[in-house]
């Protein structure tokens, strides 16, 4: 449908009539209201937030069973015992037969305590009961001596494998990682599941190991003091269950209530980022304040806390209370206990002083529990990270390249590409529908076409990041699926549109892609940089070649799109590839600069047996490459050279004839110069 235009206004499109087909049920849409929320409603403060990939095991503890804690806890130390001592064998030896030397030492501290108040509790002169019980309290003293001693050995040996611990899974874990085929790093899921495990499971996996140690304290403490009671007195023992088990029930409650608390103040605090976000982000700045959008902001960010501030004091408030009720009937169960205990002690079936060691015994027994209980909700729930992590190790051995004793040649005649398909996953079309073509060395071969058509693709599987699903990519009539996937990848360079901007120094930036960045070889580097248009930019830096590219450092600078555009190029120039790809490498670039790039691949190149693909949108880059293959829907439909292909009047002409009619000026002008006005 036309639009009108105003002649008078210089040709000016005029308003646009109303279409009726882009509204063909206006009666549907009713007018908004006249307020609304800005986001969940406040009753709902939490729900209306998508679970963040890193808290999906927060609060796990608080919905599992105590059966399912118990039942996890053996394999989970089992699992820290593994990893340490695969760490540090010695240090985790040091650690576990201290830990037991240290539970034994509590155990006969407190028998020694009894023997102290049996003879506090003996009949004589005060004098010389005190006098007998030195012996006994010197005893005591070297026993929590020596369980003091033994407590540090294991602290000392905990510090020496933990790190170990953290930095053997970290180094192993970005070595996976880093090697994945590519298919799996496009893979939306696969980011959630790397990054989860990078940020939760390598910081759990550290403190995991101390909360274990703490864990198999507490239970050995509390073995041991059942053993003292069951040594002082059969009965004892269920005296001590009956004690301990009010405790650790309240002591399960309130550890629950901690983590559903956390969960709850964690979502609230991620919604009230969003706004904290969007007041501090550099991108969303010039907008808020051309439309001064701060107040309505800060007005929503004000409201959600004070919300937050209420929710905070009732999660306080009722964690007080649950605490009162837990104190309360663990005080119900010591009463009980302590009752039964005066029973025995009145019907004479305890003596006084046994009686005594059995109240000590008792305390120590509910403080270990308490413990236990609290450490056990920990692991089990910082398990579950660590448990994440081991698994995406486990995913990324999976998805790791080939390897084979075939290495890639240092020269290549040829690559073959026949008849090759690929299909990415979750696409019903192919991006590659039986391709097929040489390259030779010495040669430059364009790739163009529309978006989608294949040749970014096609330029992947050249490059060894994809393997294509049916046909073949040969070197020399190899097969590279029979080579090293690395091996093949280190021949290739890649030079990308929107290249990584590495920070570090200039000359890092360029030897990168070679494996290094601590060497390099200065004529090469300096021809890659002088072929490339770079030469300019590093000399124009403080620091020249040593100057570090990221203003995350003092005296650091950063460059600009074409800048870096520059950097990148000569970053595959200097690679000693047999192949150089190049996907729309100088976007960013200035005419000159463009021009002076191509000329550099195409007609200086620093390898001449080199075989360079050239992948662009702006066809004038590509006149000048000895072939041109043109990709439609998958399918390589045109190839020769620009001569060939406009004398063809295919795509490839139709393509380049639109692009040249953008710079070709038009017979006629309108505005203000051909009406005989000035100009601005």
């Amino acid at each position: 449908m036309s639009e009108p235009t105003d002649a008078a206004a210089g040709g000016i499109p005029g308003p646009r009539t109303a279409d009726p087909r882009s509204h063909p049920h206006p009666d549907r849409l009713p007018l908004p209201p006249a307020t609304v929320p800005a986001g969940p409603e406040d009753a709902d403060m939490t729900d209306g937030l998508e679970e963040a990939y890193w808290s999906v095991h927060d609060g796990a503890a608080a919905s599992a069973s105590v059966p399912q804690v118990l039942a996890r806890l053996p394999k989970i130390t089992a699992l820290i015992g593994r990893l340490a001592w695969q760490a540090d064998r010695a240090s985790t030896l040091t650690a576990v037969l201290c830990q037991l030397a240290s539970a034994a030492m509590a155990a006969l501290g407190l028998i020694a305590s009894v023997g102290v108040l049996q003879h506090l509790f003996s009949q004589g002169p005060t004098p010389d009961r005190v006098r007998a019980a030195i012996p006994q309290l010197l005893l005591v003293a070297g026993f929590l001596a020596t369980r003091a001693l033994l407590e540090a050995a294991v602290a000392t040996a905990q510090a020496r494998v933990t790190p170990k611990i953290r930095t053997a899974l970290e180094s192993e874990f970005l070595h996976l990682t880093a090697h994945v085929r590519l298919e799996a790093v496009e893979d939306a899921d696969w980011h959630d599941e790397v990054h989860r495990a990078n940020d939760r499971g390598l910081f759990y996996a550290r403190m995991i190991v101390g909360q274990v140690v703490a864990l198999a304290s507490a239970a050995l403490r509390l073995i041991g003091t059942a053993g003292v009671l069951g040594i002082l007195h059969p009965a004892l023992l269920p005296l001590l269950l009956l004690s301990v088990v009010p405790v650790g029930v309240a002591a399960v409650h309130s550890a629950r209530a901690r983590f559903r608390s956390f969960k709850r103040w964690n979502a609230l605090q991620r919604r009230i980022r969003v706004f904290s976000w969007l007041l501090l982000d550099v991108d969303a700045a010039a907008e808020l304040r051309s439309d001064a959008a701060q107040g309505a902001l800060l007005d929503e960010h004000r409201r959600l806390t004070t919300k937050i501030a209420e929710e905070d004091t009732r999660l306080g408030v009722n964690a007080a209370l649950l605490n009162l009720a837990g104190r309360a009937v663990g005080g119900v169960g010591t009463g009980i206990t302590y009752a039964a205990l005066a029973a025995m002690l009145i019907a004479g079936w305890l003596p006084l002083a046994a009686g005594a060691g059995a109240v000590l015994a008792i305390q120590a027994g509910q403080s270990s529990l308490t413990q236990l209980v609290e450490v056990a909700h920990l692991v089990y729930e910082h398990a579950l990270w660590v448990d994440d992590l081991l698994a995406v190790q486990e995913r990324s051995r999976r998805l790791l390249p080939r390897t084979s004793d075939v290495r890639a040649p240092e020269r290549v005649e040829e690559i073959t590409v026949r008849d090759v398909h690929f299909t990415y996953p979750g696409k019903a079309t192919p991006a590659l529908n039986g391709v097929s073509f040489t390259l030779r060395a010495g040669e430059t071969v364009a790739f163009v076409g529309l978006n989608g058509s294949g040749k970014s693709t096609c330029a992947k599987l050249l490059a060894g990041l994809y393997e294509a699903q049916r046909g073949s990519v040969s070197w020399d009539g190899v097969d590279v699926l029979e080579m090293d996937a690395q091996s093949v990848q280190r021949r290739v360079a890649c030079v990308l549109q929107d290249p990584v901007r590495f920070p570090f120094s200039a000359l890092s930036n360029i030897t990168v892609g070679s494996g290094t960045l601590t060497e390099a070889e200065p004529r090469r580097a300096m021809a890659a940089a002088r072929a490339a248009g770079a030469d300019g930019v590093v000399e124009a830096l403080p620091g020249q070649w040593k100057t570090l590219l990221s203003k995350r450092f003092k005296g650091g600078q950063q460059l600009s799109g074409g800048q870096w555009a520059k950097i990148a190029v000569a970053r595959g120039l200097y690679q000693d590839a047999v192949l150089l790809l190049l996907d729309e490498p100088t976007a960013s670039m200035d005419p000159p600069s463009e021009h002076a790039v191509y000329e550099a691949v195409l007609r200086g190149r620093l390898r001449t047996d080199q075989i360079t693909v050239l992948i662009s949108h702006r066809l004038a880059s590509v006149v000048d490459c000895d072939r041109i293959l043109v990709f439609d829907g998958g399918r390589i439909v045109e190839s020769g050279c620009h001569e060939e292909l406009m004398a063809a009047d295919g795509d490839y002409a139709a393509m380049f004839t639109l692009q040249a009619s953008g710079y070709r000026t038009s017979g006629h002008r309108t505005g203000p110069a051909a009406a005989g006005e000035p100009g601005p």
